[in-house]
């Protein structure tokens, strides 16, 4: 049961021990698709640090884009790579598939690997690229509901189901993970303390107003209690409009005797007749657990050609 919790916390927190600077792979954030245009300081009208938070919190529409994908026809280009204690690429995965609606299938266009992928049996050698399936190779193939609590025990699905809370929901709390689950907080009362709250005004993808509101981890703390946050960063790209979250970047890193994670990603929406899809989901992270092999890994999703196909 611990190897399973363990092994499961490297869900969106895969890390490796000691590695904190930011892992120039796919390098994911948003913020380089936004050009800022200046701090904003207008407190009327919910434009407050408060009223940010409570669209975060409250906003259903982030989750509801990857759920409205099963409509819709699209190309999806998958790659994933892991790499060895030097970082050198030890491992490629590349798929390009074409999703179709009604019933949900899959077609592949392209499809490849190189590398220590897979074990004798047919199974992965990394639990990276095992995740990455659970997220988006069984999306594909499925209407991406969420799968019902598990009461009686948890089991390695479980633990699975409550880990998309950090994608989708971050600053609620996740139940069940060891040492983290008050960690993922980050608007509580308590968690307040230890975070700077900013807010910006710019333009994302070259057209659309938008706000940028970032959390970050202030840097006057002291070296033990910075160690004892596992949210370094959390940005939140709403559109000006309506205050749909139109993309999400997220840094993570904690370190305990049970393991260790340090992680990077993002991952960003587009509109398609007037719908918000997902456009790019990219990740870097590590991740280290006692009696498993260390493992560093990143990926990058791109989806486009999004088009519905009427009276399925």
């Amino acid at each position: 049961m611990l190897r399973i919790i363990v092994c499961c916390a490297g869900l969106v927190l895969l890390s490796v021990q000691g590695f904190s600077q930011q892992i120039s792979r796919f390098n994911p954030d948003t913020i380089r698709t936004i050009v800022i245009d200046s701090a904003v300081t207008v407190k009327a009208n919910k434009l407050n640090v408060e009223g940010f938070i409570n669209e975060i919190i409250s906003d259903t529409s982030f989750y509801k884009a990857f759920r409205n994908m099963k409509k819709y026809n699209f190309i999806a280009e998958n790659s994933i790579f892991t790499y060895d204690k030097n970082d050198r690429v030890n491992g490629r995965i590349y798929r390009k598939i074409l999703h179709n609606p009604g019933p949900p299938y899959i077609k592949y266009l392209a499809k490849s690997d190189s590398g220590k992928v897979y074990k004798k049996n047919g199974k992965y050698q990394f639990y990276t690229a095992e995740m990455f399936d659970y997220l988006f190779m069984n999306a594909y193939k499925s209407d991406f509901v969420p799968s019902t609590a598990i009461d009686k025990g948890e089991t390695h699905e479980s633990y699975k189901e409550k880990l998309k809370t950090l994608i989708f929901s971050p600053g609620r709390p996740v139940k069940g993970i060891p040492f983290i689950s008050n960690k993922t907080e980050i608007f509580s009362a308590n968690m307040r303390q230890y975070y700077d709250y900013r807010f910006y005004s710019g333009t994302y993808l070259d057209s659309i107003p938008v706000y940028r509101f970032k959390a970050t981890v202030k840097p006057d703390l002291s070296a033990w209690t910075q160690d004892g946050i596992m949210i370094k960063e959390l940005t939140t790209i709403f559109d000006k409009r309506n205050m749909q979250i139109l993309g999400r970047f997220i840094d993570m890193k904690y370190s305990n005797m049970l393991f260790d994670f340090d992680v990077q990603m993002n991952i960003e929406l587009g509109y398609f007749d007037e719908v918000l899809l997902p456009t790019k989901v990219s990740y870097q992270g590590n991740w280290d657990v006692p009696m498993k092999k260390e493992e560093r890994a990143s990926f990058l999703v791109l989806q486009k050609g999004y088009s519905i196909i009427k009276n399925n």
